[in-house]
């Protein structure tokens, strides 16, 4: 059988209370290579895949779970060498959504390895000449001014120009519009941002009094995610990938 492979770059730490029996498992179970063991830490890897296994301390939330995404190029490959080494996956599965088939596995410290490869409505990247810059979402709003500065005073953005029907907003390398509410641009919008660390963008926006909705998730396709609402419904999504 020609082993499957990892084909998308992944860096965590896990925090284990069995050090010995954790690199065992990623080792025999998972295929991980070990390429240090001190003791107190492992470093092991699976072709772009990083693993950092640390001993963690008692007292020092051991029901703390956390989830991992590898992307494969063969999940039914990684079933079945999964399966055959005792790891019990779950059976691979359609996510629709995500256009991926996932299959699922524990480590023995409760932690879930998700597996996953795309199916279906995949696109050649495109050979033209790269033209596309930026995008700049459009949110409409009712109230333009009290967006601007809530966008400004609560979500962080820096205002780069506002009159009484557009905002300009701008955060990092990010652009926003805020546009008023007409019958051409009714109902609400959303977008979503890739961000390096969504836990304290999180923390940020939460105490600056954010409508936000509920911590961020680690998903199975790969991104540590959550929402926030604006005043007039629009969604911003965050999101961080496992990499």
């Amino acid at each position: 059988m020609t082993a499957p492979r990892i084909v998308a770059p992944v860096s965590r730490h896990l925090d284990v209370a069995d050090l010995a029996r954790a690199v065992t498992f990623y080792r025999d179970t998972v295929g991980f290579e070990v390429h240090a063991n001190a003791g107190q830490s492992a470093e092991l890897s699976l072709g772009p895949a990083r693993i950092t296994l640390g001993l963690r301390e008692p007292g020092t939330g051991g029901d703390a779970r956390s989830i991992l995404f590898f992307e494969t190029d063969d999940v039914a490959a990684t079933y079945d060498i999964l399966a055959a080494r005792g790891a019990e996956p779950t059976a691979p599965e359609v996510v629709n959504w995500i256009k991926m088939r996932m299959i699922e596995v524990r480590d023995p410290d409760g932690n879930t390895l998700w597996f996953g490869t795309g199916v279906g409505g995949g696109h050649e990247r495109s050979q033209h000449r790269r033209i596309l810059r930026k995008v700049m979402p459009e949110l409409p709003l009712s109230d333009v001014a009290a967006g601007v500065t809530h966008y400004r005073d609560v979500l962080g953005f820096d205002v780069n120009y506002s009159q009484h029907d557009i905002g300009v907003m701008d955060r990092d390398d990010m652009r926003v519009l805020l546009i008023a509410r007409s019958p051409r641009h009714t109902g609400i919008g959303s977008c979503a941002f890739y961000v390096t660390d969504a836990d304290a963008l999180h923390a940020e926006l939460t105490a600056r009094g954010a409508n936000v909705q509920g911590p961020p998730v680690s998903q199975p396709w790969g991104l540590r995610e959550f929402s926030v609402l604006d005043p007039e419904g629009n969604r911003l999504t965050f999101a961080q990938t496992f990499e």
